[in-house]
């Protein structure tokens, strides 16, 4: 079958069929904002450019092709995630399909749950102010964050 660009769609592989196209492989800031683990396709490059993207143990660039079984250690504001990728896809649907791109591990589960019980437990001990800061408490906050 052929399109206007004049490739074959059945040349492209097996990997993940979409439409009429067959895709091996996806651009790594599509996949990671398709699977939604960033709300832009640019914080996801920048968290590749930041290093916090790892694609099998090695540090991943946004333009790094994505491939089925590829295993994916990403850091975000959610927490450390390592995935194993299961199907790939270059547009962002709702969260229930984003959800059947990826597998997580049980390790990465595990220890993120193990942060969340650590978070919780650190809220019994902070101590919060009664309302809000006074004039005299605001200048001394400021005063205090222009020395740092």
């Amino acid at each position: 079958m052929r399109d206007g660009d004049g490739l074959d769609a059945t040349s492209r592989g097996s990997a993940c069929d979409v439409g009429q196209w067959i895709m091996n492989s996806v651009r790594m800031d599509k996949w990671l904002w398709a699977a939604r683990f960033f709300k832009t396709r640019t914080l996801a490059a920048r968290a590749c450019e930041l290093g916090r993207i790892q694609s099998n143990r090695q540090p991943a660039k946004a333009a790094r092709a994505v491939r089925v079984g590829d295993l994916l250690r990403v850091t975000n504001e959610g927490g450390d995630f390592e995935v194993e990728i299961l199907l790939l896809s270059e547009v962002r649907g709702p969260a229930s399909v984003a959800q059947t791109l990826y597998r997580e591990t049980d390790a990465s589960k595990e220890q993120r749950l193990k942060v969340a019980a650590e978070h919780r437990a650190m809220r019994q001990f902070e101590r919060l102010p009664a309302g809000r800061p006074s004039k005299r408490d605001r200048r001394r906050i400021i005063q205090f964050r222009k020395r740092m």
